[in-house]
């Protein structure tokens, strides 16, 4: 039954490398930020939840305790890869597009990161 236990494991490593090394060769290869942005918050964050996945079996299986580390680190690292993608991206758009560039909002009326230049100009729909 070890001998499953650490092919799980083994698995976990091998599974997490190749999304680290896709991950890694992806923000070196891709040619703009936007596209950059997908290959360290997704790949690589698999890469690392797959190591912590296997850190976890190893002392849940092998060592025979669970420890509080390897879930302290997943819960933070799945907390702060969304938002730091999301403050690329938004300076991506401040960097690079202006009001006048940036697609129909639709029903909104505007878009949030170019919200303060257009407040003037959206119809107040709040009176309906």
């Amino acid at each position: 039954m070890e001998f499953f236990f650490e092919l799980l494991i083994a698995f976990f490593l091998i599974v997490s490398g190749i999304f680290g090394f896709v991950g890694s060769f992806g923000m070196i290869k891709l040619k703009d930020p936007m596209s950059r942005l997908h290959a360290p918050t997704k790949a690589t964050t698999l890469g690392v939840g797959g190591v912590l996945l296997a850190s976890i079996f190893h002392s849940v299986l092998i060592e025979g305790r669970l420890s509080m580390h390897e879930l302290l680190i997943t819960l933070f690292l799945f907390l702060t890869a969304p938002i730091t993608a999301l403050f690329i991206a938004k300076w991506h758009i401040h960097r690079h597009e202006r009001p006048e560039t940036l697609p129909d909002p639709g029903e909104d009326g505007l878009w949030a990161t170019h919200a303060v230049e257009q407040m003037e100009d959206v119809p107040d729909h709040s009176k309906n």
